[in-house]
């Protein structure tokens, strides 16, 4: 047998010319693939031992940790330089400018006040800032918590999602939880650029535990109260670990899927930027995006009215569907949170969702399984419509509006794709009481599966 013919790995097969990682138990060599190590995860790796290997030698051993890393100017080019000064003039300009009072706007609340109660009267229209958690029912970890702490619980070489503020995208290069601490920890004066992680879902690592999402929203979540136990693909969108860095700044944006959003700040400190979801700020804000200088412009410029809001440490802020917003970052912080659909805002979920497809926003940018979660929740709501009528209850007219929005939604959507099969007949007609002097009837009919198998 040649040496090209050598097999290798615990598939037995040659090198293919893809990354493979020595065992330094028994000196064979491993396709990254076949072990679940990547390149970038590898580079933190001292000592790797196979599968079989670590059952007589233990586990891999990582490097020592690099507890400050030093800019290195030979690699800091103009480009990075400029863009570097760039985007601190632009912070501190940012930080200079005088902005409308968000007091008029945001409804500051006691934590034992906020319950679904509060949503069914102001249909969480306007954003919500809690002071103090006591009695908010939330549960994230108390301030000692650090960045550390999250590596230790997710993982060294856990992969990490970061963004480059400079350009708003994410980064091509791999980060891993280790990798992603030490450029934390750098002091921010040796840091060669602006990074931030905004996208670190953790439901299913040992992190998960120690974060619980406020009462009120697991009352209302659709995720959980719709989306059927036996089936897979369950959206992984309600909780969020933010790690942002001095200086780092989120560009004006809607949460995917008109999603509502809680955050609570551990360490450090956010400010916000607010645009209210008129029909005007929603028109120039699609202009704004398909614009090529979008990257020149400030948008808190172009719409009606832009309101700033701080939130400090110990502090938990709501923001309804459709707010178009910023973030600025003014030194380091530690933020958890989560994304969620209601019933409360039907309507404007379903119109943000219908500006990502007509931006054409990435896949990786829409909220998991959306269309498939709409079916489970019209289904969900006909069976508590049906339980009203049968009592004599009346409907909330928010929900009847939602609900023939929904109802439009979804036959726009069987119409548009044939993946949605004839299985089973859904047709209703309910004629639901508003009050004791008025009836309007609502007329749902589609003969369109609502059955587990079309959605695997």
């Amino acid at each position: 047998m040649s040496v090209d013919d050598t097999l290798y790995c615990i598939c037995r097969r040659p090198y293919d010319g893809c990354f493979m990682i020595f065992c330094d138990g028994c000196d064979g060599w491993f396709h990254g693939s076949c072990v679940g190590i990547t390149e970038t995860q590898a580079s933190i790796i001292d000592t790797y031992y196979c599968e079989k290997c670590s059952k007589t030698h233990g586990p891999l051993k990582l490097k020592p940790r690099r507890t400050v890393q030093h800019q290195n100017y030979a690699d800091l080019d103009e480009g990075r330089a400029k863009s570097l000064d760039d985007r601190l003039v632009f912070i501190n300009n940012l930080k200079s400018r005088k902005f409308a009072s968000s007091e008029g706007i945001i409804t500051s609340l006691q934590g034992e006040a906020l319950r679904h109660e509060q949503f069914e009267e102001t249909l969480f229209s306007s954003p919500i800032l809690v002071k103090d958690k006591a009695g908010l029912g939330l549960t994230v970890p108390e301030a000692h918590f650090s960045v550390l702490d999250v590596e230790a619980l997710l993982g060294s070489m856990h992969p990490v999602t970061v963004m480059d503020v400079s350009t708003q995208a994410d980064l091509r290069e791999e980060f891993v939880m280790r990798s992603w601490c030490e450029y934390y920890l750098t002091p921010p004066e040796k840091r060669s650029r602006v990074l931030n992680v905004i996208s670190l879902e953790f439901s299913q690592t040992r992190l998960s535990p120690l974060v619980c999402a406020p009462a009120v929203v697991r009352e209302i979540d659709w995720v959980d109260h719709c989306w059927p136990h036996d089936v897979p693909g369950k959206p992984k969108v309600q909780k969020y670990c933010l790690m942002g860095t001095q200086g780092s700044y989120t560009d004006f944006h809607v949460d995917f899927g008109g999603t509502s959003v809680w955050y609570h700040v551990v360490k450090g400190e956010k400010v916000f930027y607010l645009i209210p979801p008129t029909a005007e700020n929603f028109r120039l804000f699609e202009k704004w995006s398909n614009s090529p200088g979008q990257n020149e412009i400030f948008f808190g410029d172009v719409a009606e009215k832009c309101f700033q809001c701080r939130i400090l440490p110990g502090q938990t802020f709501f923001i309804p569907s459709g707010w178009i917003h910023a973030v600025l970052t003014p030194r380091d912080s530690l933020v958890f949170g989560g994304n969620f659909l209601h019933r409360y805002s039907i309507p404007m979920q379903l119109r943000v969702y219908h500006m990502e497809r007509m931006l054409k926003t990435s896949a990786r940018f829409l909220v998991p399984s959306f269309e498939t979660l709409h079916w489970f929740v019209a289904s969900h709501l006909i069976r508590e419509l049906q339980g009203k009528r049968r009592r004599s209850q009346s409907v909330a007219v928010y929900l009847m509006e939602g609900l023939r929005c929904l109802h439009d939604t979804l036959a726009m959507w069987s119409s548009r794709d044939v993946c949605y099969p004839t299985l089973l007949s859904l047709s209703l007609s309910l004629s639901l009481s508003l009050s004791h002097t008025h009836t309007h009837s609502l007329s749902l009919s589609h003969t369109h599966s609502l059955s587990h198998t079309h959605f695997l």
